[in-house]
């Protein structure tokens, strides 16, 4: 099977291997003349950043590039990035990379041209309206990982430096004009950062799955978003060459974040402030939390997993989900605790206050208090 297509759900998605010789075109579909390329540093130096640089060049668009960009992007990059695009009379964006070079790169895109400082575009309320829509730069996504799904995401998590919190910043228009999705770009993902992401968009699935809003589109894609994982990501992890399980984990990552319009949970809203204060790797972070989140909702999900259970063949309903969930980490060298993440005597009280401010709370099957998330939490560390 030719795994090629053009789909315009969420947006307009150019899929398959080999696809990123397309990017100049994408740049003229979303009027883009003068692009800054935005990744992180990690990629600034690689082969695939650099060819993707000669096709922008050969293309008479340039190859201005800026990779000032932390694994958790802050205020800080994002201003960098702002002075860059504006001193540059760039455009728009080419955001490359994995979560935090995409994050970053929506945000100089949507900030450029804004009045009002970053935080007054928290996801709060109806604060996106405070933005002046028509100054938002137009985007072209090119993810290098299978995981955050954040090529399809309207919105970008930012890090507040000073507080060490995570903070969503939301708007309609982060949504990028043209998403070039090439498993080429993934193959050379080291297994550690194949399973930390390739986790990250199951736990997408998981959360939103079990989130009780009614988005049934959303259902349906959180429900095969887990099946893919449960049939590629093995092998991905396994052969980073396989070209087809690559290919499906990015259709996961899309999956999942689309799929989570309609809610996360415990798992990011205790992942976001330890990533925040520890810095650790944000999809790692959430397989970490993901088993005694599972049994912290197990009054409300119980069921719900149990269909998930039958349709992903696994057997004995949610506890046999959750062993599956036990397997899969421990086949890709997850440690069950944040103490295997180099966390020792994490500050409780800060990440519980944390958790309890992180708007992935609202989605949560279970209400979280106070008391029972510290419980949660003490369960990991």
């Amino acid at each position: 099977m030719t795994l090629t297509a053009n789909w315009s759900y969420p947006t307009a998605i150019r899929f398959g291997a080999g696809r990123i010789s397309e990017v100049a075109d994408a740049c003229a579909a979303a009027g883009i003349k003068k692009p800054l390329f935005i990744t992180d540093r990690g990629l600034a130096g690689m082969e695939i950043t650099t060819k993707t640089l000669d096709l922008l060049e050969a293309a008479g668009l340039g190859r201005a590039m800026f990779a000032d960009v932390d694994p958790n992007p802050n205020e800080k990059n994002a201003a960098a990035g702002v002075a860059a695009f504006k001193d540059g009379g760039h455009d728009g964006v080419v955001a490359f990379g994995g979560g935090s070079g995409l994050d970053l790169g929506k945000l100089v895109a949507f900030q450029a041209g804004q009045t009002r400082p970053l935080w007054d575009f928290e996801d709060i309320g109806d604060w996106w309206t405070r933005a002046d829509a028509d100054a938002i730069a137009p985007i072209v996504a090119v993810p290098t990982t299978a995981g955050t799904g954040s090529e399809v995401g309207r919105a970008s998590v930012i890090t507040n430096s000073e507080t060490e919190q995570k903070k969503i910043i939301f708007h309609p228009k982060f949504l990028p004009s043209v998403v070039i999705c090439d498993p080429e770009l993934t193959v050379g993902m080291p297994p550690f950062i194949t399973a930390g992401t390739g986790l990250d968009a199951f736990a997408h699935c998981v959360e939103a799955f079990c989130s009780p809003h009614y988005h049934p589109m959303s259902q349906g894609m959180a429900l095969e978003g887990m099946r893919l994982v449960k049939e590629y990501l093995p092998r991905a992890y396994a052969d980073g060459s396989d070209i087809e399980a690559r290919a499906h984990m990015m259709s996961a990552a899309i999956m999942g974040a689309t799929a989570f319009q309609k809610g996360l949970g415990a798992i990011h809203a205790l992942s976001h402030p330890i990533g925040a204060i520890y810095h650790t790797h944000h999809g790692t972070t959430n397989a970490v939390c993901m088993p005694a989140v599972l049994q912290f909702n197990k009054p409300k999900i119980r069921s719900k997993l149990a269909q998930a259970a039958n349709y992903l063949s696994i057997q004995r309903g949610f506890d046999g989900f959750c062993a599956y969930v036990d397997d899969l980490n421990a086949s890709m060298g997850v440690p069950k605790t944040l103490a295997g993440l180099g966390i020792e005597n994490p500050d409780i009280d800060r990440i519980v206050e944390g958790a309890l401010n992180d708007p992935s709370t609202g989605g949560n099957p279970v209400e979280m208090t106070a008391a029972n998330t510290r419980k949660l939490l003490l369960e990991i560390v």
